[in-house]
């Protein structure tokens, strides 16, 4: 803190007082002078002052702040100590001194003789934006604070005040005395008081004091700016500094979460009844009365008091929601009405049933029920027409229009209390959410809610003039086309929308309170807003179901009949259209992550007419594609085959540009095989030695010869016969073929050298360690990785010279060296020393075995 602290010296001449008051001062005299000027003009010109900077001690020596003011064309020179200030002063120049260090004694002499006095980051700043230097009565050390005007509050040591008050002049900044719409930031050392009041009223944010230290601590680094985001929210005084709060009537788990957030958000929590609490936080819905009496000084709230806090991002006022027994007449009257163990209980009763039946009346979703904000539908007409005999068919379709409006409702409901408000511009404490997450949580509800208004208003236009000759069916028919377009982007990403609205609740407070108070709303019926998204999922096969029960209640000759058929049609395909597109972008997904989770997969593997088809877990049987006793992953895709092995060493994980982490690939892409390239699926038939194996004969197109990939199924939810009937379908439809059985032909495994014994014995494994190290061993001592043009100019050399004269020792040294590495080179691998035999066997054997198959 010592880089914070300023001279005494400096105090003194520092005022308190509205700084807002000194700059008008200033203004008032140029303005003066500007009218001097102007009339002395006619008699004499004024002569022109030019700036000069005066680099004094340290800053002299700055080859970057030197070429600075070249590059700005200023003139300057250099002072090494204080008596230089008579010699320097002219008429001709206004010197404005560069200081480095704006706490030694070289600044308090400049500073009680009211010199200009700016400091390095300042001229650095104008010559890297291209700027003019600011005019600056005070002393101007950097520009971090420009256009900041700042107000405090809570601080009763006058000292630490003023040396507040000193770094942000220091910094650009100005202070005002009284807290008023200008003011950009409040400065605040306690949680109460009118200025913090009307800041938090405003969404002024409120600051901790350490935001201008640290802010002092960075004035050397250009581009900062102390009111960027990131820096700012960093001491932004949190909504429950300086509470203790406690909680009555949650559940435990709700407690629990309540006490972290309050943690999390500055402030402290203790068990109900403690004398230090400052606020007790009430669930009004089940405490009907406190169990003591409390104090004057303690806050008893609402829980919305909290969850707004948290929403808000600072603390709200305790007036608004203050918590007030339910003892009310009207609740007195209410629950005498239901208390039936008292005398006169059959006249109770009685009224009971009258009351239940004038509340059922009042509550019968009417043609005409509780509107929509009126921004979101227009009003309803005033009267109902209702037949005389109510029809079965009246009655259905009065409960269509009922269901339809209170669809409506929930649509509104969503978008008035949800979505609107956090695309507001002007969130206090900035935007709850970023808009790409908005746009993923409410995908299409804006659109959904305009077609359904318009089915709505036909639906209400019908049920007033009822006819049973009217046609129900058109209205759907009419806006089958708008159902299509609306519906599928937002039901297939349904899901998605879910995860981000878990996820967000969790990693944002702000968030997690706004759901609280909109959830307490009676509008939401304490419904959550993932439960209300759901509505439009469970719409569409609702109607249907409607629908079709009018069409069982419409007379054979009503024309309406065969409407309503053509309508339930039509929403069927609506209903398939989602489900098609739902299973395509679940396909996609599914290539998506094969393509996350395979090290080195292909790029080409992701195409618009590709599917996923099945999974299968294998190990390799063979020297292809892998080594023998590798754990193979197949992937079948509607026209390929992807093949990949797990791999030995994971490392790290994948981070999006959008923060999202995936794990680690676990997998190392092999091969991308085309299905035209399987020419036979051979199906190894049980014996002792091998067990659930089959193998694929494959004719890649660079190959002369077939290649036999063999493999031994570990999954146990497919069987191995499912399988290769799923891939011989798929091979077939490849090639255009229509006997996919025919590619099946079952195969005896010693006539194709496959077998399974031994591949989890314990020696198998620690073959296969053993050979993999060789194979490790034997590229670390090939000498291919030498490049051929060196090994033939050293060899020239070595010859030319041993033609020209006798053999040196050094000569005799290097030849050894060569003799002693061919002869390495000639030593066979334990690794390598069949593998020629065995290729040739294998070629035999399978030109043998394969003569027959092709």
């Amino acid at each position: 803190m010592a880089d914070s602290s300023v001279l005494t010296s400096t105090i003194e001449r520092t005022s308190l007082a509205d700084s807002s008051i000194f700059d008008s001062k200033v203004t008032e005299i140029s303005k003066e002078n500007v009218l001097i000027g102007s009339a002395s003009y006619v008699e004499e010109e004024m002569p022109q002052i030019e700036t000069r900077m005066i680099l004094v001690q340290e800053a002299g020596k700055q080859e970057e702040l030197i070429q600075a003011l070249k590059e700005i064309k200023v003139p300057f020179v250099k002072m090494e100590s204080v008596e230089e200030l008579e010699s320097l002063d002219s008429p001709e120049f206004e010197n404005v001194f560069i200081v480095m260090d704006f706490q030694d004694s070289v600044f308090n002499e400049l500073y009680k003789t009211d010199h200009r006095i700016i400091g390095p980051p300042v001229i650095l700043n104008c010559a890297q934006k291209g700027e003019p230097l600011p005019f600056s009565c005070r002393p101007l050390y950097c520009t971090s604070m420009v256009n900041l005007v700042l107000c405090f509050t809570g601080f009763r040591k006058k000292e630490e005040l003023v040396r507040l008050v000193t770094l942000v002049h220091h910094m650009g900044g100005v202070i005002r005395k009284d807290f008023n719409s200008k003011v950009t930031h409040l400065v605040a050392n306690c949680t109460q008081g009118e200025k913090f009041r009307i800041a938090v009223s405003l969404g002024t944010p409120i600051m901790k004091p350490e935001w201008i230290y640290k802010a002092w601590e960075r004035r050397n680094e250009q581009d900062f700016c102390a009111s960027v985001d990131d820096f700012r929210n960093e001491f932004k005084v949190p909504p429950f500094q300086d509470c203790i709060l406690s909680f009555l009537g949650f559940s435990d788990e709700e407690k629990t979460n309540m006490e972290e957030m309050t943690e999390m958000q500055g402030g402290n929590c203790l068990p109900v009844g403690d004398e230090r609490c400052t606020h007790l936080i009430v669930e009004e819905n089940i405490v009907k009365e406190l169990p003591f009496e409390p104090s004057k000084k303690l806050y008893v709230v609402k829980q919305e008091w909290f969850w707004g806090s948290i929403q808000m991002d600072a603390r709200a006022g305790e007036t608004m929601y203050l918590y007030e027994k339910a003892n009310t007449p009207e609740l007195k009257k209410s629950v005498s009405l239901l208390s039936l163990n008292t005398p006169n209980s059959n006249r109770k009763r009685r009224r009971l049933k009258e009351t239940l039946a004038q509340l059922s009346r009042e509550t019968d979703m009417s043609p005409f029920p509780p509107q929509t904000p009126k921004s979101c539908t227009k009003s309803s007409k005033n009267s109902t027409p209702v037949p005389s005999k109510q029809s079965a068919r009246w009655q259905v379709a009065k409960e269509l229009y009922q269901t339809e409006s209170n669809y409506v409702n929930i649509l509104a409901t969503i978008i008035q209390l949800f979505q609107v408000p956090l695309e507001e511009e002007g969130q206090r404490g900035g935007p709850i959410l970023a808009p790409e997450e908005i746009k993923t949580i409410f995908g299409s509800i804006p659109d959904i809610f305009d077609v359904h208004t318009k089915i709505k208003d036909d639906l209400e236009d019908l049920i007033v003039n009822w006819d049973e000759s009217k046609s129900i069916g058109d209205i759907f028919l009419k806006y089958s086309k708008d159902l299509v377009k609306t519906y599928p982007p937002f039901v297939n990403f349904f899901e998605m929308s879910k995860e981000t609205i878990i996820k967000c609740e969790k990693q944002k407070p702000r968030f997690h309170a706004f759901l609280k108070i909109n959830q307490a709303k009676p509008e939401c019926g304490r419904q959550s807003l993932v439960e209300l998204l759901i509505r439009p999922v469970q719409r569409l096969p609702s109607v249907a179901l409607l629908l079709n029960d009018l069409k069982k209640h419409t007379a054979e000759e009503n024309p309406d009949k065969s409407t309503l058929e053509k309508a339930i049609g039509s929403l069927k395909e609506v209903m398939t259209h989602i489900n098609e597109d739902k299973r395509k972008t679940e396909a996609q997904k599914q290539i998506f992550d094969v393509v996350y989770e395979v090290d080195g997969c292909p790029a080409n593997l992701l195409s618009s007419h590709r599917s996923l088809v099945q999974r299968v877990e294998t190990i390799s049987l063979g020297e292809h594609p892998c080594d023998r006793g590798e754990q193979v992953t197949l992937f079948l895709f509607n026209d390929c085959l992807e093949i990949a092995r797990k791999r030995h060493k994971v490392i790290g994980t994948f981070r999006s540009p959008h923060g999202h982490t995936r794990p680690p690939a676990s997998l190392k892409h092999i091969h991308l095989m085309p299905l035209s390239q399987i020419k036979k699926v051979l199906d190894i038939r049980e014996t002792e030695d091998c067990h659930n194996a089959f193998a694929l004969l494959v004719r890649p197109p660079t190959e002369r010869a077939n290649v036999l990939l063999s493999f031994q199924m570990t999954s146990e939810e497919l069987p191995k016969e499912n399988w290769l009937k799923m891939l011989c379908r798929h091979v077939a439809n490849t090639i255009c073929k229509a006997d996919a059985e025919n590619l099946i032909y079952s195969a005896d495994p010693e006539s194709f050298e496959v077998n399974t014994k031994d591949m989890d014995s314990t020696l198998s494994r620690a073959s296969r360690a053993i050979k993999k190290t060789s194979k490790k061993v034997t590229r670390a001592f090939s000498f291919s990785k030498t490049p051929k043009r060196a090994l033939r100019r050293a060899l020239m050399t070595s010859q030319s010279s041993v033609e020209g004269r006798s053999p040196s020792s050094n000569d005799k040294h290097v030849m050894s060296r060569l003799s002693s590495t061919s002869s390495l080179a000639g030593i066979p691998s334990p690794s390598l020393v069949s593998l020629p035999s065995f290729f040739e066997r294998r070629s035999h054997t399978l030109s043998r075995s394969t003569t027959h198959l092709i």
